[in-house]
């Protein structure tokens, strides 16, 4: 597979977090993606308003199905169930992109808003599925930034 950011390849960690990374179509994948140094751009609402509009966009995901994400301050994560159309890098790049653009008509972010790269997990189990919806929806409570899950706006998941 290859990257469509030749620069990618020259960061430190970009390459590792390549390293066996497999797409199969139907397979789920929890996976993961950090703003640029970790900046705090989710922080303000309409910025993660305009961002978050993205994750369950159809014509951005295609053919592959967003099961649950949460949106925090310097990260995202997805769980997505692949398609038959992209592979991984293909669709986190896309997500990546729409909600930088978006955010960026908001705020000025200066230039690149997401760090290179994901973290990805395949899912291989029904158990395994809902224990990472249940961690990804839970995130904003460990992070200490609501008391209760529903009072954090920027999450969803399709169970619901």
């Amino acid at each position: 597979m290859t990257s469509h950011f030749s620069h990618q390849r020259q960061l430190p960690g970009y390459r590792a977090l390549r390293k066996g990374r497999v797409s199969c179509p139907g397979m789920a994948y929890l996976l993961t993606s950090v703003t640029r140094n970790r900046r705090p751009v989710f922080s303000e609402f309409p910025v993660a308003c305009a961002a978050a509009r993205c994750f369950n966009d159809r014509l951005l995901l295609r053919d592959s199905c967003m099961l649950a994400w949460v949106l925090m301050p310097d990260h995202a994560h997805w769980l997505i169930q692949l398609g038959e159309s992209d592979d991984l890098s293909s669709l986190v790049n896309r997500l990546k992109s729409a909600s930088s653009r978006m955010a960026g008509k908001i705020c000025s972010a200066g230039g690149r808003l997401w760090m290179p790269g994901f973290h990805d997990s395949g899912i291989r189990s029904e158990k395994a599925l809902m224990a990472a919806a249940r961690y990804i929806v839970a995130n904003p409570l460990r992070a200490g930034l609501v008391n209760r899950v529903g009072d954090y706006p920027f999450w969803d998941v399709m169970w619901l």
